[in-house]
């Protein structure tokens, strides 16, 4: 659905053909999700049959040029204004690759945490240098344009995922060490020994104690 929105908001700037669409997609979000050509005019396709945009003609060089309609404008706000839904979360492979792991034969789930931890925080550091120059360019007034403000935003969304991405790696290994302490206990303790079994306790009688009187009697 991002690909059929961010594209509806480029063509709102005006007519565009596919391979146009597919520069400035990439463009406006630092080719963090490049597409291919196919994938951006099947979606095209979608969007007109969908009402949403109309073919516009040809330029210079023979491109079809494709425009959004005012049903894909207000399909485009709509958009805009609706928050994204996060009751069905798209797979994440390093969710999947863990969640297989437990207890997997032959595999150290430690071992594939602590694997991924260096890639994530490596990934983290790159994004950091790169928002560092892309700041730097805005706020020195050297560069105002539209893409460069995305480009800022998507670093620092990225910046901000790899950082959970780390706490939930730690969190995930301070859980499994926790989960396995009990077990190692048991098995590092000796067994408690065996109780001695408690004495019976003589039977009691309902015959009241002897006083002195009534042996003198």
């Amino acid at each position: 659905m991002s690909i059929r929105h961010g594209l509806l908001a480029l063509l709102e700037r005006g007519p565009r053909y596919g391979s146009q669409l597919r520069t400035e997609f990439e463009s406006r979000t630092g080719s963090t999700w490049p597409l291919n050509v196919g994938q951006v005019y099947t979606t095209l396709a979608r969007l007109e049959r969908d009402g949403l945009v109309a073919p516009d003609g040809e330029d210079a060089a023979g491109h079809t040029l494709y425009a959004i309609t005012d049903t894909g404008r207000t399909e485009l706000l709509q958009w805009y204004g609706r928050p994204v839904d996060r009751a069905n979360p798209p797979r994440d492979e390093l969710s999947i690759k863990l969640a297989m792991a437990v207890g997997a034969p032959g595999v150290d789930i430690r071992a594939v945490i602590q694997s991924q931890r260096h890639a994530t925080i490596k990934a983290m550091q790159d994004y950091t240098r790169l928002k560092a120059t892309a700041l730097a360019a805005v706020e020195s007034g050297r560069s105002h344009e539209r893409d460069d403000v995305a480009w800022l935003l998507v670093l620092e969304q990225l910046i901000f995922q790899t950082e959970a991405e780390a706490r939930w790696l730690d969190h995930c290994e301070a859980r499994l060490v926790r989960l396995s302490l009990p077990a190692d206990r048991r098995a590092a303790e000796p067994e408690p020994p065996q109780a001695a079994p408690a004495e019976t306790p003589a039977p009691t009688t309902t015959t009241p104690p002897r006083t002195a009187r009534t042996r003198r009697g």
